[in-house]
Formats: structure tokens, sequence, C-alpha cells
């Protein structure tokens, strides 16, 4: 009987380093979601709303729901529910855009007093998956930039120096002349998790 319950305690403690193991190799959890407005003010005037050197969609897009996890050596999994348009004539359609892809792009170290750091334009993108109909898409791979590096570990934090995580247009890849995917502008951005660390 002693034995059993020391087998039992064992047991439940080993589980509990994995699932704790599990956890501690996360570099990032999105939950929740923004889509894109194509202006901004500036100096009272409008200019295009353009993060990390990155364009916005020409209309307002949206999206209803988007989940991701990006983990420490780069494996990401995202899941992203009704990409369409907010405005223009395909209002509720995914329009043109067949394919997307998920890019993050780090933040700088600051310096105090200052909370957060420039935001990179270095991106840390997916491969393209498509876009269905309804504007749902899953991503499951690894981010890498055009090095193949993967994101840092000193990528920012949850708190005011977050990174950003954009969902973005794809021009598809030409198996004629061998050009690869290039990705474009950005529909929607993923909001960090509430309490992730």
């Amino acid at each position: 009987m002693n034995f059993n319950r020391i087998l039992l305690v064992t047991a439940v403690f080993a589980a509990g380093t994995a699932i704790a193991g599990g956890a501690s190799d996360v570099l990032f959890n999105f939950d929740g979601v923004v889509g894109v407005q194509p202006f901004r003010s500036q100096a009272g005037a409008p200019v295009l709303n353009t993060v990390a050197g990155v364009p916005p969609g020409g209309a307002p897009w949206g999206m209803t729901k988007f989940e991701a996890t990006i983990k420490t050596n780069g494996d990401v999994k995202a899941r992203g529910r009704g990409v369409v348009l907010w405005g223009a004539d395909g209002l509720g359609t995914r329009a043109g855009p067949r394919q997307v892809v998920v890019s993050l792009f780090c933040r700088g170290p600051f310096t105090p007093p200052a909370v957060s750091g420039a935001l990179l334009q270095n991106a840390f993108s997916s491969a393209p998956v498509d876009l269905n109909p309804d504007g749902d898409f899953e991503v499951r791979g690894k981010l890498t930039d055009s090095t193949g590096a993967t994101p840092p570990l000193d990528c920012g934090n949850n708190v005011d120096n977050r990174p950003v995580l954009l969902v973005r247009s794809v021009t598809p890849a030409n198996p004629n002349t061998g050009t690869p995917a290039i990705p474009g502008a950005w529909f929607a951005a993923g909001i960090i998790a509430p309490g992730q660390f």
C-alpha cells in the first residue's frame, strides 16, 4: 500500500514537472486580435498605417478570432478565424487574398525611464498557408527571418515592450520563374495573452 502511494506521488510530481517544463519553452502567447485601419493621423494629416515597414491593407480588414503560441525554438502554432474586409465593395469576404503568413517583429532593448524599445523591422515569418472562403487559416511550422534564424529570446516582453505579430497577405510563389512567395500588406495584429508569465 505504501509502495503504491509512493508511486502515485512520484507520478504526480513527474507530471507536474513535465507541465512546468513545457510552459517554460513558450516565448509568447497571443489571444485576441485587432484589425487594420489603412490610415492614421500624423501631425494632423492622414498617413498610411505602416507598422515595422509593412504597409496596411488598402481597406479596413478585421478578424473575429486569433490564437498563437510561439516557442523559444521558433515553432509557431496559430489559428485565425474570419479574416474579411470591413469595407469597400468586397465587404464581408476574403476578397483577393488566398494565402497569409504571420510575421513577428521584436522590440529592441529600452533604456529607463522609457518602457519600450524601437520596433525592429527584421521579420520572422511563417510559411504561407491557405485562407479559406470564410477567412479562416491555421499555421504550424517555424518562424524564420531571411537568413533562416529564429526569433531571439530577448524579442520583447508582455508588459510595455511587446513585440508585434502581424497577419499578412502573400504574393504567391511563381513555379515558372522560381520567385518565392513574398509577404505583403498586413490585415490584423495579434494581442499578447493576459497573464501568460
